[in-house]
Formats: structure tokens, sequence, C-alpha cells
């Protein structure tokens, strides 16, 4: 700085020096330069202090410290979903979601596991954490934590999330997006033109054995089932409860009247969609494996995208006999907590593609492990969400990181005001896409006056959970 300032005093014009004072390009330059005449050390960090006041020193990564975890539970962002806040000693605050329909305590059991540690360790943090995890919401706190955990490491290092994973493949991310019900099929074309010049280039439709019900001659040995209700475990029923009642168990079969009706619902579906667009086929209802082959069959002149989930995910052999008697491709995965699942389905050659939800295979890191290793074997990964934007952008990110990504789902669409449940980014969906943010973490922060709107009712916002934060067990898995 000094050899500047002898080169420009050649010229005895003052006028040149307090030129270059007012133009130079580094702010604060000219003030640094008023601290040549302090004595030693003193000037040189005066000018250091002035040249960079505008660079920010708030996060030191390497001192940064987990202080307190705390929740919030919106309802209808579609459906429930817990948002946890984990502070920081240095103001830094990181968002993460529970999944949907899981407890929020799946977080909170986690606090005294947290607290003190640094939260760019995202991975250690994890190995420690993930024995706490299960299949399906079971998973949802551990997800969540790890969410909020590259929330944090990315706002610390001033980087985007998906910089942490490896960089992006891609800047926008396609979502696709489930077909709206309706009574009639001129409600479900009008619905479905709704999608259209919403943008969605990629759709998901449900024509489940649920439409068959209390249709004489469409379903033997379903009169004795809650087969409408495959998601509501609180009826009991005369068999059992239909919707804890694995597939194979109920022996309800589709006749020859019923398959009719399925191809017949499909046949105007694909001819109010068109076959340009990709359509898949969501949840179908509680049948066996030679049902779930003889409704395959009968879809295969439509090229339907996917049929997901005709069977429980665990029944790899089941899943390949499926897979090897049908041409349209199987996909499964949104219950499956941790890589190795995955791993035994895609070594077994039992599914087409994959279908993790973030928010349960394990968070951002594990889900790009699991893609990677699908990715390897030739496998596709679409993504499964239905939550709030929070946890979107933790799929946005990880989709942004892996090759094999195909579209991540959005179950939000027709939620009022989902898109204001976050700052940083608007809008979030433009025509059927959402731009990978560039911003730090996660990209985004929960907009706190909109979000208390979907307050579950009864519940508190972010209050002190001091309960959490004693740990009260020994964790070791080895002895």
């Amino acid at each position: 700085m000094k050899n500047i300032l002898s080169r420009l005093s050649l010229s005895d014009k003052s006028s040149d020096r307090r030129d270059f004072l007012r133009n130079a390009s580094l702010g604060g330059l000219s003030l640094g330069l008023m601290f040549d005449k302090q004595p030693g050390p003193y000037a040189a960090e005066q000018e250091m202090e002035f040249i960079t006041q505008k660079v920010s020193r708030f996060a030191k990564p390497s001192e940064l410290k987990i202080t307190d975890m705390r929740v919030a539970i919106l309802n209808g962002v579609p459906f429930s979903s817990p948002i946890i806040r984990i502070d920081t000693n240095q103001g830094l605050v990181g968002w993460g979601e529970v999944r949907d329909g899981a407890s929020a305590n799946y977080a909170l059991m986690l606090k005294s596991r947290l607290l003190g540690k640094n939260p760019c360790n995202v991975e250690q943090i994890f190995k420690q954490i993930k024995q706490f995890g299960g299949q399906s919401r079971a998973a949802g706190g551990v997800c969540g934590v790890e969410m909020a955990l590259w929330d944090l490491a990315g706002k610390a290092y001033n980087v985007p999330a998906y910089q942490l994973l490896g960089g992006k493949y891609r800047d926008f991310i396609r979502l696709y997006a489930d077909t709206p019900e309706a009574d009639t099929y001129e409600g479900f074309a009008e619905n479905m033109k709704k999608r259209r010049d919403q943008g969605y280039t990629f759709l998901k439709m449900d024509f489940g054995i649920g439409m068959l019900a209390d249709q004489p001659g469409m379903l033997v040995n379903a009169n004795n089932w809650s087969v409408k209700r495959q998601w509501n475990d609180s009826e009991p029923g005369k068999l059992g409860n239909y919707a804890n009642t694995k597939h194979p168990f109920t022996r309800i079969q589709v006749t020859k009247k019923g398959l009719d009706r399925l191809v017949e619902h499909v046949g105007k579906v694909r001819e109010i969609v068109g076959y340009d667009t990709p359509l898949a086929a969501d949840h179908f209802g509680h049948f066996d494996v030679n049902t779930a082959i003889q409704i395959g069959k009968a879809m295969e002149p439509f090229r339907l995208a996917w049929l997901e989930d005709l069977v429980p995910w665990f029944y790899t052999d089941q899943w390949k006999q499926i897979s090897d008697a049908i041409d349209t491709p199987t996909l499964t995965g949104e219950d499956i907590y941790l890589k190795e699942g995955f791993i035994k389905l895609i070594d077994a050659k039992a599914i087409d593609m994959i279908h993790p939800d973030l928010a349960s295979s394990g968070g951002l890191l594990e889900t790009k492990k699991i893609g990677d290793y699908a990715e390897e074997k030739g496998i596709p990964m679409a993504m499964h969400f239905a939550g709030s934007p929070i946890s979107m952008m933790a799929n946005v990110h990880c989709a942004a990181a892996t090759e094999n990504f195909v579209a991540l789902e959005h179950h939000g669409v027709d939620v009022a005001g989902w898109e204001d449940l976050i700052t940083g980014m608007k809008p979030i969906v433009e025509k059927g896409f959402v731009r990978v943010p560039e911003k730090p973490g996660l990209g985004v922060e929960l907009n706190e006056e909109v979000a208390k709107k979907f307050l579950k009712k009864g519940g508190t916002w972010f209050a002190p959970t001091d309960v959490w934060n004693t740990r009260d067990s020994a964790d070791r898995e080895w002895s």
C-alpha cells in the first residue's frame, strides 16, 4: 500500500492522490490510508479492519457450537410437519423438518446428543444419532436434524448446501404433481388443464382399488375390509385393521370386471393428459403379488412412468417377481430408512426405479449416497416429498447434487400460502420447476409471520425445550 502511495507522490500532484483515494475500488481504502501515520502494527490492523469492513466475520466455523433446539408443528402444509430450529453460539440458525405425519419428539429426543457439538461435522453427528431413527416416520427426527445441520454448515462457510455435497448437476429441479381428483371426468379434465397451465411436465394419479369398493362384481373378499380407508389405522375392522395389514394378507382380488374398470379409468386419463407428458401411478391398496401382476399387465398400453408401492418395500422377492412379469417400470422406497434397504432391492434387480423420501431415507448426504449407488447400477431416482418449503429445499439441494435424479414430488401445489412459508426465494415453483438456490445453506428462512397461521391448534411456537437437555442413556452400540 505504501508503495502505491510513493508512486503517486512522484507525480507531485496532490489532486491525483485525492482522486485515487476517492475512486479506489476497495471499500474503506481511503480511510485505511489515513492510518499510515499511526505507529507500529496498530496501523496495519486498522487498515485491514477498514478494508474488510463489508466482509462478514459472523461465523467462525471451527468455533461453532449448538446451543438449543426448538420445534413448532405446522398443520396443512399439506399435512402435519414439525419444523425444527437449531440455534448456535454465533447466532446462526439452522432449519429442518420432521417428516409429514411424524412426532416432533423424534427430533427432540436427540437434543441432548447435539448440545455443544459443532454442526459443521454433519456426517460425524449423523453417525452418532442414526441409531435412533427407524423406517418411515420414525426416521423423521434424525433426518430433520440432518437437514438443519447442512443449513448451518452452509451458512457457516457461506456456500449453498449442494456445494458441500460435491456440487450440482443441474440448475433446475423438475417437479411432478399429484393429479387432483374430481367427481366426473369433465371435472378431472379441468383439473388436468390447470396443472398444464401451471407448467407441470410430469404428473401422478391415484387409481387404486378404493375406487372399486362398494361396486358389485369388482373385488373379491373386500366386504369385510375398510378398503377406502387405507391410511386410517384407527379403524379395527372385522378381519383386522386394513391400513396396518400387509398387502399379501388381505387376500383381496380384483375381478375381470374390476380390471376393465381400471383400464377404462386410466385410458380416459391418458386421453386427457396425452402421451407427451409422463404419468405415474400412486399407491394402489392392499392386495397380493398375483393381483399386482394382473394390474401391471393391464396398464402396459398406457406407458405409465411407474407403478408405485404395489407391495411393501421389504418383500424383495415379491418385488422381483412383479418387476420380471410386467413391462411398466416398478418403483418403491418412500418409507426406507438408510441406504441398506435400497441396496438390497437394487442388488436383487427387484425394482426399476427408487423413490426415497429424504425426510425418511437419512437426509441429504445419505440420500445422495443412495442415489449414487443406484446410478452405478443403472437405476434412476425419483424423490417422494409431502412437506413444507423447508424440506423441499433440502430435497432440491440433494436432487441438484445427484446425477440420476428424475423428478421430485410436490404435494402442496394447491395449499394456499404454501410459497409464503419461507423468505429468500420467490417464486419457489415456476412452471413446474424449482431453481436451485445459490444462497448459503438451504437458501431460505422460515417466514414466521406466515408460518404462525399454520401452527397446530394448541401448539407452541418454538417454546423452550429444556426438559430434553439432559441425556439419560448410554448410546454406544458395541462393547
